[in-house]
């Protein structure tokens, strides 16, 4: 695209297990797009993956190109093709059956039932976890938070929770390492917590999923994409024990992003009433692609699978959503949101 359709966006990656696999879709759309420039990327679990691996392939570009230019341009290329290894990786090893999303098959087999019993601590007590050794494989976090050309990578941001505070910490510029990533994405019922530097921490989807105001304060700017892969609604009453964790779970991870959009829509209500200084407070343009609408026929329980099959599925599913995305939405970047938070958005 020309120069003149460029605009500067931040991300904000929800997670969800291997529905995961449909931001991957929706990213690969987006980095077609010569005209979108990445400021600042949050993410947690399975978005913090998608974050850090996008990252990566621009922080491994700026190390190849001096002109930020064409550091973006083949940045865009070399995320893509990082995105691709990782998450076939993921859909190679389900297939081959070593694990379902982050849980080796052997364990998988048996969590259902001991989880309700026994600790990882019990179940998984040499806290194998097949992701990290792939995401190391693909991930160069040496580059990544040491690149060549700041400017060129986009900034990170990761969620995960602090086990002893209860509160939500953002990892970023050089705290963002492979513990960061694990920590992210740390379900408590099938994994240790990670400990970083003396504190321990458990899936960031219990206090920021993903969380927003890193990309408010910490950015200049002002449109934030929001990719939602946990669905919002539920159209039937849930009344089996499975169907009623799989929604609690659902609630659990929306709850904070919920009360983020809550309170971004009240700063903007009162900007527009001239009731606060626009000096201070960031107008912020808020847009979603929905992914968690698109997923209901998948049900909660596709989150652990991690064949090809499905992530292939997801992948396809993503591009559409993305590429839709694009066409209805892009021309309103920098002038104003397409989040409408007045039809059951938040």
């Amino acid at each position: 695209m020309a120069e003149a359709n460029s605009h500067t966006i931040n991300l904000a990656l929800q997670g969800g297990g291997s529905h995961g696999a449909l931001t991957w879709g929706v990213l690969d759309a987006l980095l077609e797009d010569d005209g979108l420039v990445l400021e600042g990327i949050s993410g947690t679990s399975a978005g913090a993956m998608n974050a850090v691996v996008l990252a990566h392939g621009f922080a491994q570009a700026a190390a190849q190109e001096k002109h930020p230019d064409r550091a973006r341009h083949l940045g865009r290329a070399l995320a893509r093709k990082a995105l691709t290894e990782f998450w076939e990786g993921v859909g190679t090893m389900g297939s081959m059956g070593k694990m379902f999303w982050g849980v080796p098959l052997s364990g998988a087999r048996i969590m259902g039932v001991l989880n309700q019993f026994l600790s990882p601590y019990q179940t998984n007590p040499l806290n194998i976890n097949p992701l990290r050794q792939l995401l190391t494989q693909v991930v160069d976090f040496d580059t990544l938070v040491h690149p060549a050309h700041a400017e060129v990578v986009p900034k990170l941001f990761v969620c995960a929770t602090n086990v002893r505070t209860g509160r939500g910490k953002i990892f970023t510029g050089e705290q963002v390492t492979a513990d960061a990533i694990m920590a992210s994405a740390c379900l408590p019922q099938l994994f240790k917590a990670v400990e970083i530097d003396g504190e321990y921490y458990w899936d960031g989807g219990f206090s920021g999923n993903p969380a927003l105001y890193p990309l408010v304060y910490s950015t200049q700017c002002r449109d934030i994409l929001l990719v939602q892969i946990n669905p919002k609604e539920s159209d039937a009453l849930p009344d089996t024990a499975g169907d009623i964790m799989d929604r609690m779970n659902e609630v659990t991870f929306n709850a904070s992003l919920l009360a983020e959009l809550r309170a971004i829509e009240f700063v903007i209500r009162l900007l527009e009433q001239k009731r606060l200084d626009p000096e201070r407070y960031k107008h912020v343009l808020m847009h979603r692609i929905d992914g968690g609408a698109a997923l209901k026929p998948f049900g909660a329980s596709s989150k652990a699978r991690a064949d090809i099959n499905l992530v292939q599925q997801m992948f396809g599913l993503g591009r559409e959503l993305g590429q839709r995305w694009l066409h209805q939405n892009r021309q309103h970047l920098g002038l104003k949101q397409t989040l409408r938070f007045n039809d059951n958005a938040v």
